[in-house]
């Protein structure tokens, strides 16, 4: 029986009691499909199910086949290797005592000769080449993910459960993995917002507070669906506005015709021209029809209502946020960051950056680019001050701002709300609300504390926070800022830092991202060889 998997009515709320998603009906094949939806609807919860890691609070999960599930963060053991990522350990320790002739017959027969060919080539898959002995203390987080990779790919399940994949590897790294899925033959199910990789998908699943859509094709494909259902939201919003209108229009014409009606009738009474048992039969039938009308009135308005609220609510799930920055006012020659031949490291005679030089001069878009392990994240914390150069000089002649990918401007204690009043003292409670509102933290979901932020809700309210105040930073330094961002929320953010008039400093590998936010210039950092010191540490272009 082919590999698949069937969600029915499946129902699931967060340990606040806050429902994220209900009667979610879903079936997989062996297909791949990537699952997006906004930051903290639930698409790593909803993976968790699938993989039978959570139970759902009602509803069930229906699974066939065999699963490998690759989660967005581990801790690393430090005895752990390769080979015991792989699962492998003991029947390596087979094939080298095989090889040293001190196997017994027994133990030969159950030999698999093609292991490490086998682990050879799914660790090359993902673009590593590496021993089965090397530590996983020893690679990077971009390496470690890679690995983790390759070990799901060799044990070949039938279906890949896979969150957020792509995250923290280099331009090589992501390409692996777009690489890997392209020509993975089995069933997939990816949490992602990486748009090069939702381009690899047969499918895409949207999950949001509507519930979950299915949609064929790639993500480009998707963007075309979503486009023209954003276009038809609109248009039933602005046809259920024009109802309400009317029939606003018409009630108030009727109450305008029957006070002029009633003023007439009280003026014959007054008369006398009309006997009183007819003047009142005609004066109960009047008012049996305004009240009739009214009614019809009332439900025409009530239905016209929550046409427009409906038509409102899509809207607010299509449409993504909206990033408007105050102006900085940066001269277009100040020096904002000068760097002159610095060098720095966390081990004596091991530097991490030799002799490093560069300057970015008004509101310049540069991006630091490298593979895992070049020292990006080095760069990052000499630039602002929390590692000092060994030799030469570091010199920021400006306001900046460090969007880490921990956020760690922002209070894990405090709310959101208290967050953005203490780094901006001088703005309103009005100010703080209407700022926060326009990166979708509204009413009480300002006042949420830091700590229960899902990793793209933390980087949104610290954008929100820095961004929202009144003066922006004149320099704003980010690491790695799509890294835990859904797609909608990217394209927004990538609309606001197009018209900030401010520097920016981005360390990415989102090469979408990059262009969209107009880079006009590059760091390139290229890993040392820490024998001879030979490679170039940088290059500018």
């Amino acid at each position: 029986m082919p590999a698949s998997i069937t969600l029915s009515r499946l129902s699931w709320s967060a340990p606040d009691g806050r429902s994220l998603f209900s009667d979610v009906d879903l079936s997989f094949g062996p297909e791949r499909t990537g699952l997006v939806g906004r930051n903290g609807v639930g698409k790593t919860t909803l993976l968790k199910l699938i993989a039978g890691e959570l139970q759902p609070r009602s509803g069930s999960v229906l699974r066939h086949g065999t699963f490998g599930v690759l989660r967005q963060a581990v801790q690393v053991d430090p005895a752990e290797t390769l080979a015991s990522l792989f699962g492998v350990v003991d029947a390596l320790a087979l094939l080298r005592r095989a090889e040293s002739g001190m196997a017994s017959a027994e133990e030969l027969a159950h030999a698999d000769w093609t292991l490490e060919t086998r682990m050879a080539a799914a660790l090359m898959r993902v673009g590593l080449d590496s021993d089965p002995d090397t530590p996983l203390s020893a690679l990077s987080g971009g390496q470690g993910t890679r690995a983790r990779l390759a070990a799901l790919v060799f044990r070949e399940p039938d279906v890949l459960l896979l969150d957020e994949p792509t995250n923290n590897l280099d331009r090589d790294g992501r390409a692996a993995v777009i690489d890997l899925l392209a020509g993975w033959k089995g069933g997939a199910i990816v949490v992602s917002h990486d748009r090069a990789l939702l381009d690899a998908m047969d499918a895409i699943v949207e999950l949001t507070a509507l519930g979950a859509a299915r949609y064929g094709g790639n993500w480009s494909r998707y963007q075309e669906r979503k486009t023209v259902e954003l276009a038809a939201a609109r248009r039933d919003l602005a046809d259920a506005e024009r109802r309400v209108a009317e029939i606003d229009r018409k009630a108030q014409e009727t109450a305008e015709r029957k006070a002029r009606k009633d003023g007439a009738g009280k003026r014959s009474r007054a008369k006398g021209d009309m006997p009183r048992i007819l003047m009142n039969g005609l004066k109960n039938r009047s008012e049996e029809t305004s009240a009739s009308n009214a009614r019809l009135s009332e439900r025409r308005r009530v239905q016209a209502h929550e046409d427009a609220a409906s038509a409102r609510e899509r809207i607010e799930i299509l449409q993504p946020f909206s990033v408007v920055l105050p102006p900085t006012h940066l001269p277009a020659g100040r020096t904002v960051l000068a760097m002159e031949a610095a060098s720095v490291g966390y081990e004596p005679e091991r530097p991490i950056l030799r002799d490093l030089t560069f300057s970015i001069t008004g509101p310049e878009r540069v991006a630091v680019v490298g593979p895992n392990g070049s020292g990006k994240t080095t760069l990052l914390a000499l630039i602002t001050g929390t590692l000092q150069p060994w030799s030469g000089s570091v010199r920021t002649g400006a306001d900046f701002a460090l969007f880490d990918q921990q956020v760690s401007l922002l209070d894990r204690s405090a709310s959101i709300r208290d967050n953005f009043r203490r780094i901006n003292p001088e703005a309103s409670e009005n100010d703080c609300r209407a700022a926060l509102a326009r990166f979708m933290f509204r009413a009480d979901a300002a006042l949420q504390p830091v700590s229960v932020l899902s990793g793209g809700q933390l980087l949104r309210a610290g954008l929100a926070c820095v961004l929202g105040g009144p003066k922006p930073p004149a320099l704003m330094i980010l690491d790695e800022p799509t890294n835990h961002l859904d797609v909608d929320s990217i394209e927004a953010v990538e609309a606001g830092l197009r018209a900030y008039d401010g520097a920016l400093l981005i360390v990415s590998h989102d090469e979408a991202f990059l262009e969209a936010v107009g880079v006009s210039r590059r760091l390139e950092l290229l890993p040392l060889t820490w024998n001879h010191l030979l490679s170039l540490p940088s290059r500018i272009f």
